[in-house]
């Protein structure tokens, strides 16, 4: 099984815009991911998301780039300082490859816990718009099988 945890893009100030949406550079940021991913031919289960809007926006860029069989998902439990606890349940009992697209602090603990066995493990650290593919499951362990950047990849031509 494969796990693909996703940051949200950047996003316009609170001050600028409360309901914080994708900034210019953000969709630009996800639309370069999205160009990366869609060769790849990547089909999960669903795409979950946060209520926050700039993650759903982030999962909606992506579900283009992204076969996911039931859409996107969005959930209550993936806001920045929830507990990692009852998502992690729900990807161990999982029986597809999932994309999960969240915020920090959430997925820095997240990745630690299903890599190392430990949210404080610092297992990974998430830029905006870093994809992060986990490979395996609770009884065989998970690993990192590669993660990708929008600083990694080259400009999306206009």
């Amino acid at each position: 099984m494969r796990v693909y945890l996703v940051r949200h893009g950047n996003a316009r100030s609170k001050q600028e815009d409360p309901e914080r949406h994708l900034s210019p550079q953000g969709r630009e940021q996800v639309c370069k991911v999205a160009e990366f991913l869609k060769p790849l031919g990547l089909r999960v289960g669903s795409i979950w998301h946060s209520t926050k809007t700039r993650a759903g926006e982030t999962a909606a860029i992506l579900s283009a780039a992204v076969d996911a069989a039931e859409g996107l998902v969005e959930r209550d439990d993936l806001a920045p300082n929830h507990d990692i606890n009852p998502v992690r349940r729900d990807i161990d009992q999982a029986g597809e490859d999932l994309m999960v697209v969240g915020h920090l602090p959430f997925l820095d603990h997240l990745a630690s816990r299903l890599l190392a066995g430990s949210d404080a493990a610092e297992a990974v650290k998430f830029a905006e718009v870093a994809v992060a593919c986990l490979e395996g499951d609770t009884s065989a362990g998970r690993r990192l099988v590669w993660m990708v950047t929008p600083n990694l990849l080259p400009r999306v031509p206009a």
